[in-house]
């Protein structure tokens, strides 16, 4: 029998049982055993006879109980990993957290391992295709809806392109989302990407294509102000299947994000909610490691890949503003 006491432990387990059991006084109880007064009125005291544990019953903790059911939340519903959740919750709950102490947080709540958080598969489901290796250059676009603000008379829209091979993200809040705006934000988008695009990926909606009309489906015109802007661009326009949002997945994990963003903080005017994704997307860019990444951030996989394929770019990938040469 394993009998596990602490090491400064006075009884043993017997000698316990022989305190709870016996009714002769404290004093002469401690005279016989050769242990203090206020061990036996401690032993007296309790129901078994086992060591107690050293854990403190107040944790001196940095998160308040609130914050840290927000980071359990966290953890749970976007299922991120320990050094991006550390990111999120300096960045929008607690500035002073450490690495250590979050770890602890979700051991504490049962939620340090994350495979126990998946959905579990059904046996006859599909399996998950990965994607296609890229070089930078191929990116994904899609366009979100956003909440209308108080000072606002409709709702906006948020236009999103993010690079397969860097996960880079380049987004634009606008007015509409008609053909002319997301033509426009394409042109944008080619001007402000570091690297040249060569494909891009969106959906079958009116603003990227004329591919459904009246009659039904049928083949793009290649006159669609979106496919123009391709066209002079040299840029192959690819379009998903009808009704399988899974093959732009990569967009829709990122606009995934953006709702729990948008779920999670009240904004008062536009002006407030453009700052906030505006930071949100500069931290995503530039200090979230990533683990189809290799756990590094998508400036940082830039700056790799311009180190050995720079023919691809045409501006060098910076962390900060400066001139390009």
């Amino acid at each position: 029998m394993n009998i596990h006491l602490h090491a400064n432990a006075t009884t043993t387990p017997k000698t316990r049982q022989y305190i709870q059991v016996s009714h002769q006084s404290v004093t002469h109880l401690a005279d016989e055993l050769g242990v203090s007064e206020d061990t036996i009125r401690r032993w007296r005291g309790r129901d078994g006879v086992a060591d107690g544990s050293h854990t403190p019953h107040r944790l001196q903790t940095t998160l308040t109980p609130i914050q840290e059911a927000v980071v359990v939340e966290l953890r749970k519903t976007l299922l991120l990993p320990l050094d991006d959740l550390l990111v999120v919750t300096r960045e929008f709950i607690h500035s002073e957290v450490s690495r250590s102490a979050l770890d602890r947080y979700l051991r504490r709540h049962g939620v340090s391992n994350r495979k126990t958080l998946l959905p579990q598969e059904d046996d006859a489901q599909r399996p998950v295709k990965t994607f296609k290796d890229y070089a930078p250059g191929f990116v994904h676009v899609d366009v979100k809806y956003l909440p209308q603000m108080p000072d606002q008379d409709q709702r906006t829209y948020l236009f999103v392109a993010i690079d397969r091979a860097t996960r880079w993200v380049y987004v634009e809040i606008l007015e509409d989302k008609s053909a002319t705006t997301a033509s426009g934000f394409f042109k944008r988008l080619i001007d402000h990407a570091p690297f040249t695009i060569r494909k891009v990926l969106t959906d079958n909606g009116k603003e990227f294509t004329d591919r459904f009309c009246a009659t039904g489906e049928r083949q793009p015109t290649g006159t669609h102000a979106f496919d123009r802007v391709c066209t002079d661009n040299r840029i192959e326009h690819r379009l998903t299947k009808p009704r399988t949002p899974q093959t732009n997945g990569m967009i829709e994990r990122f606009n995934g994000r953006i709702a729990d963003v948008l779920r999670t903080h009240r904004f008062d005017s536009s002006v407030s909610l453009k700052a906030t994704l505006k930071r949100f997307v500069y931290l995503y860019n530039h200090h979230i490691p990533q683990k189809n990444l290799h756990h590094k951030t998508p400036l940082h996989t830039l700056q790799q890949w311009y180190a050995q394929q720079p023919q691809l770019f045409n501006k060098i990938p910076r962390n900060h503003p400066g001139p390009d040469i």
